[in-house]
C-alpha cells in the first residue's frame, strides 16, 4: 500500500504538474481531434448539401410538370381540375456518416442529382473536383492556371457560387498576367 502524500506534494501535482500534463497532452492530441472533427463536420455538410440539392431539383421538376399540366388543360375543365402529384422522390445513396468512400458516392450522386438545376458539375475546367472543394482549396491551385483557365473558373464561379475570396484572387492573378500588380 503506498503512502499518502504529504499536502505540499499533492500542492504541486494539483497545480504544476497536473496543468502542464494536461497542457502537453492536448497540444499532442489537438491535431487528431481538428482532424477527427473536420472529417465528421464536413461530410456532413457535404451530405445535407446534396440533400438539399436533390429537394431543390426534385421541387423544381414537379413544380414544371404542375405548371405543363395546368398550361396544356382544354378550357372546359378549368382550374378545378384535379392534379396527381408526381411520385415521391427517391433520396440519394449517400452514407449519413462518411466513411472511408463515402465522398467518392456522395460525389456521384451529387452529379447525377445536380443535372437540370443550373449547379451541374465542372466540366472542363483546370481543377479536378472543382465543385467540391471549399474556397481556400481553390485559391490554393489558382496560381498555375493559365489566363483562360482562369477565366474559365471565374466564369463558372459567377454561375455557380459567387464566392468572393475565389473571385478576387482570379482578379488579382488576372491583373498580374495583364501587367498589373499581383
Amino acid at each position: 500500500m503506498t503512502e499518502p502524500k504529504p499536502p505540499a506534494e499533492r500542492l504541486l501535482d494539483l497545480f504544476v504538474f497536473g496543468p502542464a500534463g494536461l497542457a502537453i497532452t492536448a497540444a499532442e492530441e489537438f491535431p487528431k481531434l481538428v482532424e477527427k472533427g473536420r472529417h465528421r463536420v464536413e461530410g456532413q455538410v457535404h451530405t445535407a448539401r446534396l440533400v438539399g440539392q436533390f429537394a431543390v431539383q426534385m421541387g423544381r421538376r414537379q413544380l414544371g410538370q404542375i405548371l405543363g399540366r395546368v398550361g396544356s388543360r382544354p378550357d372546359d375543365e378549368g382550374p378545378a381540375a384535379r392534379v396527381e402529384p408526381a411520385p415521391a422522390p427517391r433520396p440519394p445513396a449517400a452514407s449519413a456518416v462518411p466513411g472511408d468512400g463515402a465522398r467518392s458516392r456522395t460525389a456521384n450522386a451529387s452529379a447525377v442529382m445536380t443535372e437540370g438545376n443550373g449547379s451541374g458539375p465542372a466540366v472542363g475546367l483546370a481543377i479536378p473536383g472543382y465543385d467540391s472543394l471549399s474556397a481556400s482549396q481553390v485559391v490554393q491551385r489558382l496560381d498555375g492556371l493559365s489566363r483562360p483557365e482562369l477565366e474559365d473558373v471565374r466564369s463558372h464561379e459567377l454561375t455557380h457560387r459567387h464566392r468572393r475570396t475565389i473571385l478576387h484572387r482570379i482578379d488579382q492573378l488576372l491583373a498580374g498576367v495583364d501587367g498589373g500588380q499581383p
